[in-house]
């Protein structure tokens, strides 16, 4: 199987030549352009996942030998999550190669978080598959970098930490409200408040739901703590 010219260039940039092209090919085709004849990546979405986290899991169990498990379970959410994906697939040029449906390229899906993560897990399943563990292992690590060493020592995310500080004081979980929703489908844009049940409140603004609600809990904690 031949690989299209910007398929090929991709492999130069990611520093893997495919024995298996196919495999490529496969994991970057978005399940919007799937048929009967074509295979997405959603399988090996699956795959990658459970790669990526084997990967990561050893490095910090490595980088960090005196850790306990209640420190490297919030590491290595902080590092596999999809957030942390799609950051990496953005700094390959990943999105620039999907296969997409034509609703997909409409709505700025070389740009979409979920999806950029979903083809970077795709991607690493792909590699696992055509060359080995060892290979993907070291892809994993030379495209992670130094998010493995600077990981926060306490990598809880801010909605969590919000949550115990409510806990601890016997309060009711923090509530995330919508304020907003502005800018075209392909690049929303959220406002999001969280309120706690003795009046204290925070507001951020983000591209997903997800940064929003967490931005908004990392301000109000440091509002809290600033008050402690």
């Amino acid at each position: 199987m031949k690989l299209a010219a910007e398929l090929k260039a991709f492999c130069g940039q990611i520093g893997h030549e495919f024995a298996d092209p196919s495999l490529l090919v496969r994991a970057v085709t978005h399940s919007s352009m799937s048929s009967p004849t074509r295979a997405d990546n959603q399988r090996d979405e699956f795959l990658g996942d459970r790669v990526l986290g084997l990967v990561i899991a050893e490095a910090l169990l490595k980088h960090d030998q005196k850790a306990s498990e209640g420190l490297l379970a919030p590491r290595f959410n902080a590092l596999v999550r999809k957030e942390t994906c799609a950051d990496v697939a953005r700094e390959i040029g990943l999105g620039s190669v999907l296969k997409l449906g034509r609703s997909e390229m409409i709505s700025g899906g070389r740009r979409k978080e979920a999806l950029l993560a979903d083809a970077m897990e795709a991607l690493i399943a792909a590699i696992y598959q055509d060359a080995g563990f060892d290979v993907a292992r070291d892809f994993v690590l030379r495209l992670w970098g130094d998010r493995i060493t600077k990981v926060e020592a306490d990598a809880r995310d801010s909605k969590t930490a919000l949550q115990e500080w409510a806990q601890a004081r016997k309060l009711n979980p923090p509530k995330y409200i919508e304020i907003s929703r502005s800018g075209p489908d392909h690049a929303p844009v959220f406002t999001i408040e969280v309120r706690l049940e003795n009046g204290k409140s925070e507001k951020a603004t983000a591209g997903s739901k997800r940064n929003a609600e967490q931005a908004a809990a990392t301000a109000l904690l440091a509002r809290l703590e600033g008050k402690s």
